[in-house]
C-alpha cells in the first residue's frame, strides 16, 4: 500500500517544554501512522492549528501567557478546526489512576505518560470523532 492510501493522522502538540515535545514528535512519527507538528507558544496555538488542521491537540494546561483552557475554547470556537479532538497532557494531576477522566469536558492524562498509553489515549478519541461526524 502506497503512503498515498494510508493517510497520516494529524496531532498538534501544544506545551511550553520544547524538549518534551520534540521527543513525543519523533516518537509518534517513529512509530508511524501520525504526522506531528510542535508548538510551544500557547498564544501561537490557534494559528498553528488554522494551518496544520489536526485531527487532535495534545494540549498541556499551564503554560505561559495563555493556559491550555483558554486555547481549547479558541480551537472549539473556530469554524475550521472545532472538530479537533483535544486531550490535555499535564503534570497539574498526579495519579495516573486519573487518565482518561475530564478536565473542563475534555480527556485527560497525567505527565509523565508512556508512549503506549498516550498511543492508545489518542487512538480512542480518534475513533470517537470518527463516530460523532
Amino acid at each position: 500500500m502506497d503512503e498515498k492510501q494510508v493517510e497520516k493522522k494529524r496531532v498538534l502538540i501544544v506545551d511550553d517544554e520544547s524538549g518534551f515535545t520534540r521527543l513525543l514528535k519523533l516518537t509518534l512519527e517513529r512509530r508511524g501512522g501520525y504526522s506531528v507538528r510542535e508548538e510551544n507558544d500557547a498564544t501561537k496555538a490557534l494559528t498553528s492549528a488554522r494551518e496544520f488542521r489536526p485531527d487532535l491537540v495534545l494540549l498541556d494546561i499551564v503554560m505561559p501567557k495563555m493556559d491550555g483552557g483558554d486555547v481549547a475554547r479558541q480551537i472549539k470556537a473556530d469554524s475550521l478546526i472545532k472538530n479537533a479532538r483535544i486531550v490535555f497532557l499535564t503534570a497539574i494531576v498526579s495519579s495516573k489512576e486519573t487518565n482518561g477522566k475530564l478536565i473542563g469536558g475534555f480527556p485527560f492524562m497525567a505527565k509523565p505518560v508512556s508512549i503506549d498509553a498516550l498511543v492508545k489515549c489518542i487512538e480512542e478519541n480518534l475513533a470517537d470523532n470518527k463516530a460523532q461526524m
